[in-house]
């Protein structure tokens, strides 16, 4: 299974994990793959304390970092808007739809210590979600660690990410749901393109991923490509090196593992859901982005629904309501919150069954791939 993403991220095998979860992370890295941080969620200063732990569980091991730096949103076009600016853009509408929801299915409120004060449950002073001025403190900190490579999940990477990366020796990636995409990516300087299909979990395009990934390798060839959505198996990871992918990038699979901090009730969903049971919706980040369909996307796509509002007004909004939902479904008792709760899944979900550890998921995928490429020896033979 060896490539050329392996000679250029130093990897055994071309298993790129995605995961807001540094244990995952560290497992996977340790198991020969490579893994990668999604920061969106972070902090700068929980950023830092993730990735030194993580470098001290996987030592010269190479791992890598996934931030959100949206080329298009909400303000962009000016520079950029406060997060006092953006919260007053947001219509009263919105704000009754969101708590009568919250009435409707009786979930508590947060509790006065509860850490986070401010306009829509977001500190005054800090940066507005899922911007520019957001992710430029998080880059500064994944630059201040020795990662081996920084991705953008959401649009060209910004310039100043590029020449940071490139002038400390960081290569760049970037997803891309057309071809259209992955040529604007190569030529701003990206050194690994992502070929996000349409089943993956999160924000992707209308496009499968096995018409997507030999269209965009050959459009931006010699540039090396990586398959993602619907690939959680070793099955699936031959099938994108025979689509001319040079490895493969996976996020969904790690949901369910054992080290994941997946909130324990959507974890039990998505070991029962099946591939039909996702769906994509603006609900969450004002984007398209799949994940399991639970009362929460129903409300947001019922008629009495005012309609999502864009990024980063959308994630502004639902900020206080979101916790609210995971702290109350903590408790099996809180039925309202326990339908509510979901998450960002892709349709791979109807194959994660079984909670494993993501160790174990690495070397299931190299076992199937070997077999996979025993069986072709002998269709030669």
């Amino acid at each position: 299974m060896k490539t050329s993403v392996c000679e250029m991220l130093g990897v055994d095998v071309p298993i790129l994990a995605f995961t807001h979860c540094r244990d995952v992370v560290a497992a996977v890295t340790k198991a020969g793959g490579f893994g990668v941080l999604g920061a969106a969620g972070h902090t700068p200063e929980q950023l830092d304390i993730d990735l030194q732990w993580i470098r001290d569980e996987v030592g010269e091991k190479p791992f890598g970092v996934d931030i959100i730096v949206p080329a298009k949103y909400e303000g962009s076009s000016e520079g950029g808007k406060s997060l006092r600016d953006l919260t007053e853009m947001i219509p009263q509408e919105h704000k009754d739809f969101v708590e009568d929801m919250m009435e409707r299915y009786a979930v508590p409120p947060l509790p006065k210590n509860d850490g986070q004060e401010g306009l829509r449950g977001l500190l005054v002073d800090s940066e507005p979600p899922m911007t520019y001025a957001q992710a430029v403190p998080l880059m500064d900190v994944a630059f201040s660690h020795p990662i081996k490579l920084i991705v953008n999940a959401l649009g060209p990477p910004p310039p100043d990410m590029i020449e940071r990366a490139h002038a400390g020796g960081v290569l760049v990636g970037a997803l891309a749901g057309k071809k259209s995409h992955a040529v604007r990516h190569v030529a701003s300087g990206v050194d690994i393109i992502i070929a996000q299909g349409h089943e993956a979990g999160g924000h992707t395009g209308d496009i499968g991923t096995m018409v997507l990934v030999p269209e965009i390798v050959d459009a931006v060839a010699p540039i090396p490509v990586l398959a993602a959505g619907g690939i959680g198996s070793g099955r699936q990871v031959a099938a994108s090196l025979a689509l001319g992918a040079q490895g493969v990038w996976c996020g969904s699979v790690w949901l369910t593992t054992q080290e994941a901090e997946t909130h324990p009730v959507v974890k039990e969903k998505f070991l029962a859901a099946t591939s039909s049971d996702t769906l994509r919706s603006r609900s969450r980040t004002g984007k398209p982005a799949r994940q399991l369909r639970s009362a929460w996307t129903d409300e947001w796509e019922g008629e009495s629904s005012p309609g999502t509002l864009p990024m980063p007004l959308q994630p502004m909004l639902i900020a206080q309501s979101s916790r609210r939902v995971d702290r109350a479904a903590m408790n099996p008792e809180n039925r309202g919150a326990v339908e509510l709760a979901n998450w960002f899944v892709g349709q791979i979900v109807g194959s994660m069954n079984e909670s494993i550890s993501a160790t174990r998921v690495v070397e299931d995928m190299i076992t199937e791939y070997l077999d996979v490429m025993d069986r072709f020896e002998q269709l030669n033979t």
